[in-house]
């Protein structure tokens, strides 16, 4: 008799449907209706008929938008600083949160507790203040570090223009590093002791052990870091629009994300901001997409080559 068997599913599927409603509950509020509030918004623009002098009312546009955000060379320039960001950024962050995991794993640190405390103190301070700290300290006139430099005969514009990318890369690996690098550090603690041991049998030195044997364990965490590392990157506002008032450089329109502020709140054209902010999560989720694929597919790899 099969009735025992369907209503024991029946329980687990009731069950799992109680566990999963507040999750889908959440998603629906924070993710869903406002992607679907921006789309619908992205469809209308606020128009004045009369040469400008009548009554401003909401007209249907259909993808004016879209095609105007896609079409506006700022847009497609933020895109790009974003690019080169996300390029420069990642790496550095997946590389050097990672590095120094595997030292603080290694026990070459002495007070580890105080060295984790250490590298994660910088990402307790909210990103405005990081950035309103680096920028005193970018700023010619008010930085000790720009005069002491003076004082060598050394000169340096953190805010020029071939090195304000660089400055605000800095900001973003100071704020974030220790986080990741405590996200490495609890994945490397739950490597199998026995494997290390072996490694160790086998003849592996420390640095060996470290890059062949530590870091491909912990790479469904690397596989985190850089996606929301890339999430995060694509995002990037906070750094620009305060160094943008000390510095030409950096316009209002610097990145997509200042790009959708620009629009919705100097403008005020809330349409086209909304159009913004659906394309650049469609490219955020096309990128997240390629990279999950990237890493199923080099996994896949691997597996047959053993």
């Amino acid at each position: 008799d099969d009735r025992p068997r369907k209503a024991a599913r029946r329980r687990r599927l009731g069950a799992a449907g109680v566990l999963m409603t507040p999750f889908f509950l959440l998603l629906t509020a924070v993710f869903l209706i406002p992607v679907g509030t921006a789309v619908w918004l992205g469809f209308f623009s606020d128009d004045q008929p009369g040469l400008g002098f009548g009554p401003e009312r909401t007209v249907f546009t259909g993808l004016r938008s879209y095609a105007a955000v896609l079409g506006d060379p700022t847009f497609v320039g933020g895109l790009a600083t974003v690019g080169l960001y996300v390029l420069v950024y990642l790496p550095l962050m997946v590389i050097g949160s990672l590095a120094l995991a595997l030292l603080l794993d290694s026990g070459v640190v002495r007070l580890r507790a105080w060295a984790q405390m250490a590298l994660f103190l910088p990402h307790a301070v909210p990103g405005i203040i990081a950035a309103i700290i680096w920028l005193y300290l970018y700023t010619p006139g008010l930085s000790p570090v720009i005069d002491l430099l003076g004082k060598a005969d050394i000169t340096v514009d953190f805010l020029g223009i071939h090195t304000v990318l660089p400055s605000i890369v800095n900001i973003s690996l100071w704020s974030n590093l220790g986080y990741n690098t405590v996200v490495f550090y609890a994945a490397l603690q739950a490597v199998p002791r026995e494997v290390l041991e072996a490694a160790v049998v086998d003849g592996a030195g420390p640095v060996r052990t470290a890059i062949r044997v530590k870091a491909p364990l912990v790479r469904a965490s690397t596989v985190m870091v850089s996606m929301f590392t890339l999430i995060w990157a694509l995002q990037l506002f906070t750094e620009p629009m305060l160094i943008s008032q000390a510095t030409s450089v950096v316009n209002s329109r610097f990145s997509p994300s200042m790009y959708i502020y620009d629009a919705a709140f100097t403008r005020n054209n809330y349409g086209l901001a909304a159009a913004a902010s659906v394309i650049l999560l469609a490219i955020t989720i096309a990128l997240s997409y390629g990279v999950t694929r990237w890493t199923r597919r080099a996994d896949n790899a691997e597996g047959e080559t053993r």
